[in-house]
């Protein structure tokens, strides 16, 4: 149970670093886009990636091939969905979701926080944050397709325009 053989250690030593080097490899070939601040299928791919790494590493079963294999298919399902999604008109809904507003023009907006499954005061959270002490000053906030909560002021909202293409703003 706690000690099988020195080479089992030393399959796992072996096999862990090649397959780490091999990963590493994958993802600098892919590029910066699977490293950046994560969408929910962005996440998918780097839990799964995850669990190819584990399983290759400690599972006598897999071959070092088959999980680079495994590795390298989930990379390359990444990079043809995002090509995809950026080349065909309106394809990004499929993978990412849509900003949600939130606050607009400094009110609140009640609605779109049930919707979004967030409170009143992680709202405020994000706009203490940004340093701002009130909503007055706030022109929106608006819920990323990735979590985050970004807050536009009065003062920085200029011409508007990264603001267009959220719904619900006009």
């Amino acid at each position: 149970m706690w000690f099988d053989s020195w080479s089992a250690v030393l399959r796992i030593v072996l096999v862990g670093a090649a397959s780490y080097a091999a990963l590493v490899l994958l993802l600098r070939l892919v590029g910066k886009r699977l490293l950046a601040k994560l969408n929910a299928f962005d996440l998918v791919v780097t839990v799964a990636l995850g669990s190819v790494l584990a399983t290759a590493v400690l599972s006598k079963d897999v071959r070092y091939v088959d999980a680079v294999a495994g590795m390298a298919l989930l990379v390359a399902a990444q990079w043809v969905v995002t090509r995809v999604t950026t080349w065909l008109p309106g394809g990004r809904w499929f993978v990412n979701a849509e900003p949600t507003l939130v606050v607009a023009r400094g009110e609140v907006l009640e609605h779109a926080l049930t919707r979004a499954r967030l409170t009143r005061g992680e709202v405020l959270q994000a706009v203490r944050s940004s340093g701002q002490g009130g909503l007055q000053d706030v022109a929106a906030v608006v819920l990323e397709p990735d979590g985050t909560l970004s807050v536009v002021t009065r003062s920085s909202a200029g011409d508007e325009r990264a603001l267009a293409e959220v719904p619900g703003w006009a």
